[in-house]
């Protein structure tokens, strides 16, 4: 799991309400490293290199922004790792948020930030103007370039997730909302090896455009600016809010999936490391029951729509628990890929098996199918199986970002 991808709230754009559940899930994961593992403290500074290969010739602007796992504090992070929290307003009116920004390298150079011990957030980077910020009395409201009407709209920007504690550094590119900057993610550990994700081939964003907008009903999706120059590309999610994917475009397939199991049984196994935990799913009512092995009813899930399956969340939203949640992140990742219907067992691993239906999310697979490692976070639980661009290091002794040409 993409530990601060995931568990941002479902109210766009604001970061406030994750702490508790991103403390706390931080903390058990922690825990089990920490236990399982021998590993050296993690410093109390981190440094990240950000090189700029973009081609871009304007201004990069950086901003180090999360939540301090100590305190539960929002706040921002400067370029020498101090962390300060946000001055919260006393209101419900968003005001503008102080102009936090880093100034980036120059295309062909790179700059050096540090991440404190103890923050959960997202690195941002922005080309040619400064990202408009706002800060409301419960936290940090967001970029939503998806809204029309939102100030980052006309901006170029993406950004990096990451958390750092004691248990060592998580860091992922994320495609979950949008596709715009391409991005190399890397952690070196203590004994010097490296660990990378996020590199696409040769020509890779172009190729992930050209292929979403001759993609059918999916053409609306690509977002260019005045000037011409592909902003990004709207996971389907925020494009069906957008108004530019069909909002009913899964619901033919789901329909078919969900009634396939009434013929047969769906045996569902959340955890790799646990191959014994299993649950047996059948289709009855327009619902997918579940019982455990000992034959108890442990979840039901009613038929999801489209919406609810690109963002996981309404039917099969996924609390953070040991049984309802698992089985709804395998069923959502099983929706997403295409194989829930024609399985009998999920997840299923093999990637060759992933998006062969007709109606599926294509730009996840397109995304995916441009990474040199096949790896991405295409959508919020692009994690089952170990599909996502994630890095962990429980030794970290630098990490690094580095922006892809864009052409």
């Amino acid at each position: 799991m993409s530990i601060s991808r995931h568990l941002l709230p479902r109210r766009p754009g604001v970061i406030a309400t994750l702490v508790a559940v991103l403390t706390a899930f931080v903390t058990a994961l922690s825990t089990l490293l920490l236990v399982s593992t021998a590993q050296a403290a993690a410093p109390a500074q981190l440094p990240v290199r950000v090189k700029n290969n973009s081609g871009q010739s304007g201004p990069l602007y950086l901003y180090v922004l999360g939540v301090d796992l100590k305190t539960d504090k929002l706040g921002y992070v400067d370029r020498a790792g101090r962390f300060t929290p946000w001055s919260l307003p006393g209101g419900d009116d968003p005001a503008p948020a102080p102009d936090v920004s880093i100034a980036g390298p120059d295309d062909g150079a790179a700059v050096t930030l540090k991440i404190p011990r103890n923050l959960s957030g997202r690195i941002y980077f922005s080309f040619g103007q400064k990202l408009a910020f706002s800060l409301v009395a419960d936290g940090l409201v967001q970029p939503a370039p998806w809204n029309p009407s939102d100030k980052n709209a006309d901006t170029l920007f993406d950004w990096s997730e990451f958390t750092f504690n004691d248990a060592g550094l998580w860091l992922n590119s994320s495609q979950v909302d949008q596709f715009a900057l391409p991005h190399q993610v890397n952690v070196t550990s203590g004994d010097g090896s490296t660990d990378k994700t996020g590199d696409l081939v040769d020509g890779g964003r172009q190729k992930v455009i050209d292929a979403i907008k001759h993609t059918k009903g999916f053409e609306r999706t690509v977002i260019t600016g005045d000037d011409g120059q592909v902003l990004r590309v709207l996971a389907p999610g925020k494009a069906t809010d957008a108004g530019l994917l069909a909002a009913d475009y899964l619901d033919d397939y789901i329909a078919k999936a969900w009634k396939s199991y009434s013929g047969k049984k769906l045996t569902v196994v959340p955890f790799a490391h646990e191959p014994e935990k299993k649950f047996f799913g059948s289709s009855s009512g327009g619902k997918l029951i579940f019982t455990d092995t000992a034959g108890k009813q442990v979840a039901s899930f009613a038929r999801p729509s489209t919406s609810d399956v690109w963002d996981c969340d309404g039917n099969l939203a996924a609390p953070n628990d040991l049984v309802v949640g698992p089985i709804a992140r395998t069923l959502c990742a099983a929706l997403h890929r295409g194989t829930l219907g024609a399985s009998t067992a999920e997840p299923v691993s093999d990637p060759e098996s992933f998006y062969r239906t007709d109606l599926t999310n294509h730009y996840s697979a397109i995304i995916h199918a441009n990474m040199v490692d096949k790896k991405a976070y295409g959508f919020a639980f692009d994690d089952v199986t170990g599909q996502e661009s994630l890095i962990h290091s429980g030794d970290p002794a630098e990490a690094g970002i580095i922006l892809d040409p864009l052409s």
